[in-house]
Formats: C-alpha cells, sequence, structure tokens
C-alpha cells in the first residue's frame, strides 16, 4: 500500500520528475542504511573473511549510489 505522503491527490497532474526525484531520494536513504551498517560491520568484525565480505558491501553501495547518481543525472 502507497503511504499517504506519496499519494497523488485527485485531479492533481502528475509530475513525473518529481516523482523520479522522490524515487532516488528513497534509493539513497534506503542505500545509506545500508552503507553505515556494512562500515560499523566492517570496523567491529574480528575475522578477516568478515571483514573482507564487509568491505566488499561498501564497495558496492557506493557503486550502486554512483550509478543512481548518473541515471538521475541522465534523466533530467
Amino acid at each position: 500500500m502507497t503511504p499517504a505522503s506519496e499519494r497523488q491527490a485527485p485531479g492533481k497532474p502528475v509530475d513525473e520528475s518529481t516523482d523520479l526525484g522522490l524515487l532516488f531520494h528513497r534509493l539513497n536513504n534506503q542505500l545509506g542504511i545500508i552503507l553505515a551498517n556494512a562500515e560499523l560491520l566492517e570496523a567491529k568484525l574480528a575475522d578477516d573473511i568478515g571483514r573482507a565480505r564487509a568491505a566488499q558491501v561498501v564497495a558496492s553501495v557506493l557503486d550502486a549510489m554512483t550509478t543512481a547518481r548518473e541515471i538521475r543525472l541522465r534523466s533530467r
């Protein structure tokens, strides 16, 4: 179910750029949460294998954030 804050008012025109901006904002927020937790894990894990896996998640999230930024810039 769509949250009330994201529903369109009846008769209100759909602004696709605003909708797209909202999606990118939400995606960046979600990626930021993943990034923060992966960085915490990387710093706290004692074993090399665990730290390497957490570092891989950190690198992948940063890459995903860069990709999302590029898509947003190209969609303007």
